[in-house]
């Protein structure tokens, strides 16, 4: 099958995160199983509907290369498309579908090149490492990659595709996601006194949190090879109360901090900790003393730190010719391949530009370029 040939198939297939993947995992253990090539599956282990997927080309031993893709993509709900994002739609000089960037079209070609891997007599092996839930917090990789070592041979560089226009992205910033929950007391709105509305106490939280990076935009630490070059804070999503009539007795907040590397949440969240502990909640617990605020983690994606002539920056600077590196204000699943002992780095076809959107498309010479990329890395693991 030709690479667009695949990814039709992989668009099809609505693997977006608040559903299961087992279908786009299943086809495409069904396609190398066709090749002669074991896939090994790793469930999720709290019973969801999902999983990993690893397979293994080449000799048995450790100091592979990995090829890491993930299977999940952003919902569809709400966005303008001019055509059903499930299906590949030819645009002329690109292909139009929900995941054909990021990152099903990294994913394509490493598949399409199977029968070429398999025909040649590879020294170093291949790996394909392919994820769920990426995109609500790398929740999947981590599963998969604690069976390296175990279960599978232990490579020693990890290509994430995800879609850098292949160039060679060196370093991102980790990504911490947290939820405050505000509880206060319930009461008729006539009365809102009587009460105390934790839609408020959140409001003041969110006002502080806003505070708090407005001294991270102003003091740092910065890092000018990101976009914007400091830390962030992002209020995404707020939810509370039960009916206009009543005076709300919880809310919450949902957030997120993006640090530099070298950064970690500690000082975001001991600095609102101290708001809550010494200014907000003495008030709410004067008016309700039950009135609590508790804050609990969501998501933590380490950052990607740069290794200075490390394994995969000197590969992959070799293959594709290119000095300069650049670091990525998305977060993506190589921090914690690179955390398990793994030198990481971030380069596959396809614009950061167009994912998530609506009418999400890949260029095709972008595919093209990819594909000819990666048979670099098999001439390369054919000679070392």
């Amino acid at each position: 099958m030709s690479p667009t040939e695949i990814l039709a198939k992989l668009i099809a297939f609505d693997s977006v995160s608040s559903r299961s993947n087992l279908s786009v995992i299943d086809w495409i253990a069904d396609y190398l199983r066709g090749h002669g090539i074991k896939a090994e599956i790793v469930k999720a282990p709290d019973g969801q509907p999902k999983a990993n997927l690893w397979a293994s080309i080449g000799p048995d031993r450790d100091g592979g290369i990995v090829l890491s893709g993930h299977t999940d993509v952003v919902p569809v709900e709400g966005q303008p498309w001019s055509s059903d994002p499930f299906t590949l739609k030819d645009g002329g000089d690109r292909w139009f579908g929900r995941g054909t960037s990021d990152m099903k079209g990294f994913i394509a070609l490493c598949l399409a090149l199977v029968p070429e891997m398999k025909q040649r007599a590879l020294k170093t092996p291949l790996h394909f490492a392919f994820s769920y839930d990426e995109e609500i917090g790398c929740l999947g990789a981590p599963n998969l990659i604690a069976e390296i070592g175990k279960r599978f041979r232990k490579p020693r560089v990890a290509i994430i595709g995800e879609p850098t226009e292949l160039k060679l992205g060196t370093r991102h910033k980790g990504c911490y996601s947290f939820t405050t929950t505000v509880t206060g007391k319930d009461g008729h709105s006539s009365q809102p006194e009587r009460g105390l509305n934790a839609i408020l106490a959140a409001a003041e939280i969110a006002t502080e949190l806003g505070k708090i990076y407005d001294r991270l935009r102003h003091d740092g630490p910065f890092d000018k090879s990101f976009d914007p070059p400091h830390s962030t804070i992002n209020l995404g999503r707020i939810n509370g109360g039960t009916a206009v009539n009543i005076i709300a007795r919880s809310c919450s907040i949902e957030w997120d901090f993006r640090g530099v590397p070298g950064t970690k949440p500690d000082a975001v969240l001991d600095a609102l900790r101290r708001f809550v502990d010494q200014d907000l909640l003495p008030r709410l617990k004067a008016v309700a003393p039950e009135a609590t605020v508790v804050t609990t983690d969501r998501v933590a994606v380490p950052p990607l730190i740069e290794e200075h002539d490390g394994a995969a920056e000197t590969l992959m600077r070799l293959l594709t010719g290119q000095n300069d590196s650049f670091g990525m204000s998305f977060a993506t699943e190589a921090g914690q391949f690179q955390s398990a002992g793994l030198s990481a780095i971030v380069c596959g076809p396809g614009s950061i530009r167009q994912a998530h959107q609506p009418d999400e498309f890949i260029m095709k010479d972008q595919l093209a370029a990819g594909e000819a990329l990666l048979r670099r890395v098999i001439d390369w693991a054919v000679t070392n």
